[in-house]
């Protein structure tokens, strides 16, 4: 089977336009989490969120609706570090959203109207058509992963030679009332791990990865990233908003993931958690590492980034895959802000508000979402030649 590489990086989100920058700011404790600008949060459960700045849109450039711009951006530059062009007809193209651009929500004639609002189509029109496959995925806050995994899916089996993968999503008020009404938000600040933690903050933006052959990669000099060994995805159908006893589901997905890439668990170096802050998800998320890692769970440093980014929904899991391939790069562990009283049920190594400088050749990205949605990506250092 063909081994899968990534050659291009690009995002845009509340700490940064640009992979570069954000990496610079998640490493330095920054968080892009803040007072809301853009509209009204009277009624919201929270006035905070992971916004993308004001100065930060500016920098893609607003050619398209808020969703779309983040896209295109992330897909540009994500292009330019690979040396591929979008005018490729041959790419293929993987994007994963929640709710599109859901804004528009609100200014419809008649709810009936609503699914339109939903625009998932117009990224990947405004991105181009090609003779590849266009897919859309909406798995939940699962989404960037997965499209992450179906991509290299895609060139692993041949049905292209690269493709792109692209979570992206916006902030509104549709999304936020209803995850309001849920709780799942909460009124304080999102604290991943621990003990006082009480939900999440929502975040925006985009993120996206070039995927290709490594044969491909070899023969244009293109640089590998990162291989992408293997990724796992499912649904645990228990219940809309809570995680399975014990994480069953992040366990089923992760074991999918390491079973593709034919490694086993004690080859995990890192983990990027989905750590939503919310009170059942963290502990189940320990619970599911625990019981596919054994010991070795706690000797892994654990990151979770939301804290920094806010949970940019469909876009969340393509932020932490960009953030991965990165800590392989430099070989650091990004921190875990505003853990400051860890919560006993969480007792791995969850990397504290600084980062941390590890040797790790694997990393393993969790992400999961609202239905019972999970999805988890295992990502090699390089180099990788056999």
């Amino acid at each position: 089977m063909r081994r899968v590489v990534v050659t291009g990086l690009g995002t845009v989100n509340a700490l940064a336009a640009g992979r570069e920058q954000f990496w610079q700011r998640l490493l330095a404790g920054a968080s892009g989490i803040r007072p809301m600008q853009r509209f009204d949060t009277a009624g919201l459960r929270n006035t905070l969120a992971g916004e993308v700045p004001a100065d930060e849109w500016q920098a893609t450039g607003t050619r398209e609706s808020r969703p779309t711009a983040y896209a295109r951006f992330a897909v540009e530059e994500a292009l330019a570090q690979a040396g591929r062009s979008l005018a490729d007809p041959a790419l293929g193209l993987v994007l994963a959203t929640n709710f599109g651009g859901q804004d528009g929500f609100w200014t419809l004639p008649t709810p009936a109207a609503g699914v339109a609002a939903l625009d998932f189509a117009a990224p990947a029109s405004a991105l181009g058509a090609r003779t590849a496959p266009v897919v859309t995925l909406s798995n939940a806050c699962s989404s960037g992963t997965h499209a992450l995994g179906h991509a290299a899916d895609l060139v692993r089996l041949g049905v292209c030679d690269a493709a792109v993968a692209c979570g992206f999503d916006e902030l509104g008020l549709f999304c936020l009332s209803g995850l309001s009404i849920l709780h799942t938000v909460t009124a304080d600040t999102i604290r991943p791990f621990d003990r006082r933690r009480s939900g999440t903050i929502f975040g925006e933006g985009a993120a996206a990865l070039v995927v290709e052959t490594l044969a491909a990669a070899q023969a244009r000099g293109a640089e590998p990233l990162a291989e992408v060994l293997g990724y796992g995805v499912n649904n645990n159908a228990y219940h809309m908003t809570a995680p399975d006893k014990g994480g069953e589901g992040m366990v089923t997905a992760i074991r999918m993931a390491l079973a593709q890439a034919g490694i086993a668990p004690g080859s995990i170096g890192h983990v990027n958690a989905h750590a939503t802050g919310t009170e059942h998800h963290d502990p189940a998320e320990t619970a599911a590492l625990k019981t596919v890692l054994g010991g070795h769970a706690y000797e892994v440093p654990v990151s979770a980034i939301k804290a920094a980014t806010g949970h940019a929904m469909g876009a969340a899991g393509a932020i932490e895959a960009v953030a991965c391939v990165l800590a392989l790069r430099d070989q650091v562990a990004p921190p875990t802000l505003n853990l400051e009283e860890p919560d006993p049920e969480c007792d791995l190594d969850c990397v504290p508000g600084q980062a941390r400088a590890a040797s790790f050749d694997v990393v393993l990205s969790v992400s999961a979402g609202l239905g019972g949605n999970n999805s988890a990506v295992v990502l090699r250092r390089v180099p990788c030649a056999s």
